[in-house]
């Protein structure tokens, strides 16, 4: 019976991650829509303000603004990029980390690395804080 309380009690907030994991995923797939079409606004929108991502080559990108710029300029380089979120972990009921598959496409090869998101919801709903890219060694 109290196993049959706990689960009924638990439900609302399952319910509630299935929502707000369909809403990370939707803002992974918002930031690689915004690169592709080279949209800087769309792109800075999707961040909180002191967003920082570290990507695989060593570069530290501190700051939307910085972060729109460098993340357009490799957009720029060409290629096509997949992101395929493969979990989703809160850590707190508004901060979630959301570990995604992204390949990198070109003409002479495909590059398989890892990116993590951290998210968090505000008012407007969840925007990405952080950005750690990884290229895993073989």
């Amino acid at each position: 019976m109290r196993i049959l309380l706990c689960l009924l009690l638990a439900a609302p907030m399952f319910g509630q991650h299935t929502k707000d994991d369909d809403a990370i995923r939707s803002l992974v797939q918002s930031y690689l829509d915004a690169r592709d079409r080279d949209d800087a606004k769309a792109v800075g929108a999707l961040f909180t303000e002191d967003a920082d991502q570290l990507v695989s080559n060593g570069e530290w990108r501190r700051g939307r603004e910085e972060l729109v710029k460098g993340t357009l300029a490799s957009t720029r380089n060409g290629g096509k990029r997949t992101l395929t979120v493969e979990t989703i972990r809160y850590i707190a009921p508004d901060v979630a980390i959301a570990n995604a598959r992204y390949d990198l496409t070109n003409a002479s090869e495909t590059r398989h690395m890892w990116s993590t998101f951290v998210t968090v919801r505000n008012k407007g709903g969840w925007q990405i804080a952080a950005i750690r890219n990884m290229l895993p060694a073989k």
